[in-house]
């Protein structure tokens, strides 16, 4: 018995939705019935005060009729017999007071405020459901709109990225060609100055045996720095040798020929030198250059 009155007792989960749901109902249109509440006292303060208002005026009204009669009466009976005829004749005079034509009071003695009252309440009822009515078809616009701009909201978001990571893949993309023309070309300036080593080595190596200690001599002279006055002195003094063929013979005569052949190829190798060096500092300063540009458009 116990048990089954606890069970009795305890509210099913759909009571309680209804009732939490009744609640919030009631809560919501509270402020509502109170505003309407006090619109309908106003409204009904007005309507009495109107109806005392006409019921007022009809009694002064007809007390006013019954004075004038009064007076009227007073003065018919003042007056002597034989002025009959002559009262006949008279025209009568003007009431003091305008006649009003009273109010239309409805059938029966008293007004019946209760269906007044009642007809007031099923309007108010009325405009109440309208206005409720009103409130959550705009209830259910609002939240269509609020749906549809997560929806936009979601569908930019995606767009966004999916724009991103296009640009991403492109940027990687670009890199990566970056670094492959980059790599392509230091090969290409690597195999071309390797061809370039190997010419000038098989260039040198077919023009005597005195290459050897010219390559020495540049060895040394590389090795020891000397200053510009030192090497201007030098560079005259060594073309600045006397000849010296009055007492020569022939086999003489060869040798200071081949000393001297020997000389200008060691000026025509240096000057060879000299060009090759140039033209591969060009070709760098141009490579370095066309990198910084490159590099400052990224």
């Amino acid at each position: 018995m116990r048990a089954r009155r606890a069970h009795t007792h305890c509210p099913s989960p759909s009571a309680l939705c209804y009732k939490s749901r009744l609640l919030c109902t009631v809560v919501t249109l509270l402020p509502v019935c109170v505003l309407l509440a006090a619109h309908l006292h106003t409204a009904m303060s007005d309507i009495e005060e109107e109806y005392e208002d006409q019921a007022e005026e009809e009694v002064e009204e007809e007390e006013e009729e019954e004075e004038y009669e009064q007076q009227h009466e007073e003065e018919e009976e003042e007056q002597p017999v034989y002025e009959d005829e002559t009262e006949e004749e008279r025209p009568k005079p003007k009431p003091l007071v305008p006649q009003i034509a009273p109010p239309k009071i409805p059938e029966g003695d008293r007004v019946d405020f209760d269906d007044i009252h009642r007809k007031r309440m099923e309007k108010d009822m009325l405009e109440l459901h309208t206005l409720i009515d009103v409130h959550f078809e705009q209830r259910k616009k609002d939240e269509e709109e609020l749906i549809g701009l997560k929806d936009r909201i979601e569908r930019r978001r995606s767009e966004r990225a999916e724009i991103q990571r296009v640009r991403a893949e492109r940027e990687k993309d670009r890199q990566n060609k970056i670094a492959e023309e980059r790599q392509r070309k230091e090969e290409e300036e690597a195999k071309k100055k390797a061809d370039d080593e190997a010419k000038k080595k098989k260039v040198l190596s077919g023009m005597g045996a005195n290459f050897g200690g010219f390559l020495a001599k540049t060895d040394l002279r590389k090795g020891k720095r000397m200053t510009g006055r030192e090497v201007k002195k030098k560079t005259l003094a060594d073309r600045r040798q006397p000849l010296a063929i009055d007492s020569m013979r022939e086999d003489s005569l060869r040798q200071r020929a081949q000393e001297l052949w020997n000389w200008i190829y060691q000026l025509e190798s240096e000057k060879f030198d000299y060009m090759e060096h140039i033209k591969h500092q060009k070709y760098e300063i141009i490579v370095l250059l066309n990198r910084i540009q490159h590099a400052q458009k990224l």
